[in-house]
């Protein structure tokens, strides 16, 4: 095989490959006899075709098969020889074959560029810290009494409103199909809690017991069940009972109702929750700080090819809200092109952040587990109950899920790792400063989690602080 160095631009390389017609040969009359081992052919036995019988009836057939081996082979081949990183699939194109010659293709490629990532330990970092309050505690208290409604029926006969639980009896179809799980008898269902595919429960709004509904829904394109997804659907609904809520008592029944010992315990365990989420949002800020900080300190060039892509999955919402005209307010007024090259610069930056986190990991030795990541398939599939044979399924038969998956996992630590060799100083605030620490950051145009604008159905092309791409899945 002959590489040949056609042009070098920046992260930009091409190649001329040349693969002589004899290895081609040789290699076609490898697969033919792989061919001959199992195939039959009228007067030989299994394995004793003769190469030319089986050049006659299966050459024009496999040569596509050689081909295609041999120019994934070469490409992969030279870029290995000159421990080349491709930042993308590399383009391919065939420019003369024919039988008995030469395969002659260009391959066409960005490169990784060459990252030195700085002294973390100059980074000087804040970890704020939040004491739970005791209103805080009464507060969810009352939210989760609130949530753990007790239903009675009506004292007068009315129409069923939002809030009421109804007992209905329902059935589905799909295109005159009646599928699994579309059906069930004296179901209690909360009108206003969106339990159910969104547009159910508002079609049973004000109606009355005994009443016959019709109540036709759309389920989602993303929905996890296949069948579903995208589809129109029809339910036949009976209802056979309204029952109108109130808030339970907070009291010790309330607290061992719940798998609690006493309200005290009780207490204790929304305390500790409610510490966690403290602890979440601490860590976002201090997330937004750290990557804000890296973007100011690394300025290398970055793959005009994955900006690209990465613009690409941010601008369709951007232009969806720019012909609604809902775009944010920092953007209003201004032209298409400028939004273009300010959200541009944004994807430049998440593609700079996300190829930096990824060689601190490389270098690092930073991985997921199997068992990590089946830990995070295990909490996405508890999020559909009674859908988690699906929800594993998709994941399994769906490497670009996976891949989604995996990437805040993986981000997450690196972050640490970078977190733990920093100056980091904590910092002890209230609810209120933490949300205006938060608010801050957030508006800030510069880098991190904290984007503001958020896509419709995408989770994120926010602008003010621009997501690295690994982060996309956070």
């Amino acid at each position: 095989m002959q590489v040949t160095e056609t042009q070098t631009d920046g992260l930009k390389r091409e190649f001329k490959v040349v693969i002589a017609a004899n290895d081609i040969q040789e290699k076609l009359e490898h697969r033919l006899m792989e061919l001959g081992s199992t195939i039959k052919v009228p007067g030989f036995r299994p394995g004793k075709v003769p190469v030319q019988i089986l050049k006659q009836r299966f050459g024009r057939s496999v040569i596509g098969e050689v081909v295609e081996r041999a120019v994934s082979d070469g490409s992969s081949q030279a870029l290995s020889e000159r421990g080349l990183r491709p930042a993308t699939q590399p383009r391919i194109e065939i420019t003369a074959f024919d039988e008995g010659k030469d395969l002659e293709f260009t391959m066409a490629l960005e490169l990784l560029p060459d990252i030195k990532p700085m002294d973390f330990g100059g980074l000087k970092l804040t970890q704020l810290k939040v004491e739970v309050e005791d209103s805080e505690v009464d507060s969810a208290l009352d939210h989760l009494a609130g949530h753990r409604k007790e239903s009675k029926p009506l004292e007068a006969p009315r129409k069923a409103e939002s809030g009421d639980v109804l007992v209905i009896d329902f059935r589905g179809s799909v295109n005159g199909e009646e599928l699994p799980g579309m059906a069930a008898e004296d179901h209690h269902l909360e009108l206003g809690s969106s339990s159910f595919v969104e547009g159910f429960e508002d079609q049973l709004i004000g109606a009355d017991i005994d009443e016959e509904r019709q109540v036709k829904v759309r389920f989602p394109d993303g929905y996890v069940n296949d069948k579903l997804a995208g589809q129109e659907a029809a339910f036949e609904v009976k209802v056979k009972e309204i029952r109108e809520t109130q808030p339970a008592a907070i009291d010790e029944d309330f607290a061992r109702s719940l798998g609690e010992e006493s309200l005290d315990a009780l207490k204790a365990r929304l305390r500790e929750q409610i510490g966690q989420d403290y602890e979440q949002a601490c860590r976002t800020h201090l997330k937004r700080e750290l990557l804000d900080k890296l973007a100011e300190a690394h300025d290398f060039v970055v793959p005009a090819g994955m900006v690209d892509v990465e613009f690409q999955t941010i601008w369709p919402h951007i232009e969806e809200d720019l012909k609604a005209g809902k775009l944010d307010g920092e953007d209003q007024g201004k032209s298409e092109e400028q939004l273009k090259t300010e959200y541009r610069e944004i994807a430049e930056r998440r593609v700079r952040l996300g190829l930096l986190l990824s060689e601190v990991g490389r270098v690092n030795n930073i991985d997921v587990s199997p068992e990590e990541l089946n830990r995070a398939l295990a909490m996405e599939a508890r999020k559909h109950p009674g859908q988690e044979r699906e929800v594993f399924d998709y994941f399994q038969r769906t490497p670009e899920a996976m891949a989604n998956l995996r990437a805040p996992i993986f981000e997450n630590k690196v972050v640490d790792f970078i977190v733990e060799m920093a100056d980091t100083e904590e910092k002890g605030v209230t609810a209120a400063e933490l949300r205006a620490e938060l608010e801050g950051t957030a508006a800030a145009a510069s880098g991190g989690e904290g984007e503001k604008k958020t896509a419709k159905g995408k989770g994120g092309a926010r602008k003010a602080k621009a997501k690295p791409k690994s982060e996309e899945a956070d």
